[in-house]
């Protein structure tokens, strides 16, 4: 609770029945996922490569403020989930291409509806934070 707030908050006395639940009582897997994409930098890699394939350095200028360090600990995640794959070409320099497997790409239809929720709520949830902050 911060110093400001002290009012009580109340639940709704009917509650709405769940849209996901774990019959068997454990996480249903979703903290695999949740470990991969709640990161701050996965689902942006995701979504440019929802594009097409890229050469590192293309990533590296898509997804802003990216380290060289990190893009490449999130690429290998990513490919260690089969989510991405990668191609190196024995040029000098070796050249490596990214690109989205079929349930990578399987993903982008959930990141879309998490966007778009984003957008949709993106005015509420600054009133909400006004409110909040405001108390």
């Amino acid at each position: 609770m911060s110093v400001g707030h002290t009012e009580v908050t109340t639940r709704a006395t009917t509650t709405p029945e769940p849209v996901v639940t774990c019959e068997d009582h454990d996480d249903c897997g979703i903290r695999d996922v949740l470990d991969r994409l709640g990161d701050k930098w996965s689902v942006l890699v995701v979504v440019e490569l929802a594009s097409g394939v890229r050469r590192f350095r293309e990533l590296q200028r898509a997804v802003t403020d990216i380290s060289q360090r990190m893009l490449t600990l999130t690429v290998r995640r990513l490919e260690r989930d089969g989510l991405v794959t990668r191609t190196v070409y024995a040029t000098v320099p070796p050249q490596v291409e990214y690109e989205l497997t079929e349930m990578g790409h399987s993903l982008t239809h959930l990141i879309k509806g998490l966007a778009d929720w984003s957008r949709d709520h993106k005015p509420a949830i600054t009133a909400a934070r006004a409110a909040w902050d405001a108390q």
